[in-house]
């Protein structure tokens, strides 16, 4: 079941790399046409030969298993039978039928993993964009990486990891405005793109400048207000 943000009732975004954290048999994310997916049920579930691709995909992407028009699995023509099959390049894999009817082939597994939506814990990020939030009261400083899709009370939720305290400041970024450089308050229920900060990634890219080179920098202002976001 894809999870919601508690505050915002929101899909949540997550990025390649927090799919990449769950990398192991026992924690199996993977990610797939935009979708990320929990299958550490699937393969305790189904112990064998069948499940060992899944394991071995565990925290990547595997988009290219499936045609993204219709989410059915890739195939190829089989040069020995001259038959449509599916392509399993990693291997046969768990609710794919063998090559040739065999009677042990079980059918009572109803939906095909790949299409359970409720293995489904949320989206994979089309894109992200690494800020920096500086506390301006002690000037701690961190850095995270973010979903562009995500809404500054997202991210604020994201930040709670380094201060239980985040709604008790208020969010600022430096923009041009008038050809002058203003201190504006972020509006909490749009994007970071939404509030003026762009994300120039694609542009350094494409001018080989390292993606580090500027980092935007938000700045929390202490309101006074203890609130436990």
């Amino acid at each position: 079941m894809v999870e919601k943000g508690a505050l915002t009732g929101r899909p949540r975004h997550y990025t390649p790399y927090e799919v990449a954290l769950h990398s192991a048999p026992d924690d199996c994310w993977v990610s797939f046409l935009g979708g990320v997916y929990n299958l550490t049920g699937i393969i305790k579930n189904n112990e064998g030969p069948l499940v060992q691709p899944l394991s071995r995909a565990a925290g990547q992407d595997i988009s290219h298993w499936f045609i993204p028009e219709n989410g059915k699995v890739v195939t190829h023509i089989d040069p020995i039978t001259n038959l449509e099959r599916p392509h399993c390049p990693e291997g046969r894999f768990l609710h794919i039928a063998p090559n040739e009817p065999v009677a042990s082939w079980d059918t009572s597994f109803g939906t095909p993993w790949w299409k359970d939506k409720s293995t489904q814990v949320g989206l994979l990020s089309k894109r992200t964009q690494v800020i920096r939030v500086k506390n301006v009261l002690t000037s701690q400083e961190h850095k995270l990486e973010v979903p562009s899709e995500e809404i500054i009370r997202e991210i604020r939720d994201r930040y709670l990891d380094y201060n239980w305290h985040a709604s008790s400041y208020t969010w600022k970024v430096m923009l041009v405005k008038d050809g002058e450089l203003v201190f504006t308050v972020l509006d909490l229920d749009k994007t970071l793109e939404e509030n003026g900060v762009i994300n120039e990634n694609d542009d350094f890219e494409a001018c080989s400048i390292p993606d580090d080179y500027y980092i935007p920098v938000i700045h929390l202002y202490y309101k006074d207000d203890l609130t436990v976001a």
